[in-house]
């Protein structure tokens, strides 16, 4: 097809597909069933970037913008904001969030880009305090992600949080789990394996590795390692 569709093209066939003469899955979503596409369709996104497969990204991108656009189609029927709200709302916050660019502030280099940034989003938030900055992290985030930005958040002094504290902090814990699987009670398990994942996550910020990344690496060694071994079984000749 040589026709390219335009934005509010688009948006029209959202609001068709929403209508009585549309479609009856379309119709029926709200926000909080299409909750789950949100996020696979950004796993996916992420994904083909990782593959480095650019016409997977193309589309993953659509089936994202797929998901706004509903979003907004459900809102603008409920009378609550449109997709117009939505374009006016973040293209405001892109410029009081740029002043640098848009304003006459001056930084130096990109890290002062991110700490103005952050400063103009406690302001905007009324965020007075750490405390205010910690609770406004979504919970809806991955878990590793969260404990992650949890821990940068509170920004204790590198003498407070260095590897060797926290490799002993860790190593505690271990030895602490280690006591509770003995017991074989399971009263104080939980309790003390959360503790050692948050120590590790800890610990990969201190080293300045990522969690999430690192965790899905030895994912998918583990993954390769097992699809071998199962393929080197498989070819082995019967006797």
């Amino acid at each position: 097809m040589d026709k390219k569709y335009t934005f509010d093209e688009f948006m029209d066939i959202i609001r068709y597909l929403r209508s009585d003469k549309g479609c009856p899955w379309d119709r029926k979503q709200t926000h909080e069933s299409l909750e789950r596409y949100m996020l696979e369709e950004a796993y996916e996104s992420v994904e083909a970037i990782r593959n480095g497969d650019l016409d997977n990204l193309c589309e993953e991108l659509g089936d994202v913008l797929l998901q706004i656009a509903l979003h907004a189609s459900i809102a603008e029927e409920k009378g609550e904001f449109g997709i117009e709200d939505i374009i006016t709302a973040e293209s405001e916050k892109m410029i009081r969030r740029h002043p640098h660019v848009f304003a006459d502030q001056e930084v130096i280099d990109a890290g002062q880009v991110v700490k103005n940034w952050d400063e103009i989003k406690k302001e905007e938030k009324n965020q007075k305090s750490t405390a205010d900055i910690l609770l406004d992290i979504p919970k809806a985030l991955p878990a590793l992600v969260r404990a992650e930005k949890a821990i940068k958040k509170a920004g204790k002094k590198e003498e407070e949080n260095s590897p060797s504290e926290v490799l002993k902090s860790l190593t505690e814990s271990l030895i602490q789990l280690e006591k509770e699987v003995e017991k074989g009670k399971r009263e104080h398990l939980e309790d003390n394996f959360e503790n050692l994942l948050f120590h590790i996550v800890n610990l990969s910020v201190i080293l300045h590795l990522n969690a999430e990344n690192s965790l899905t690496n030895a994912t998918n060694k583990f993954i390769n390692r097992f699809v071998d071994i199962e393929g080197l079984t498989q070819k082995k000749p019967q006797v």
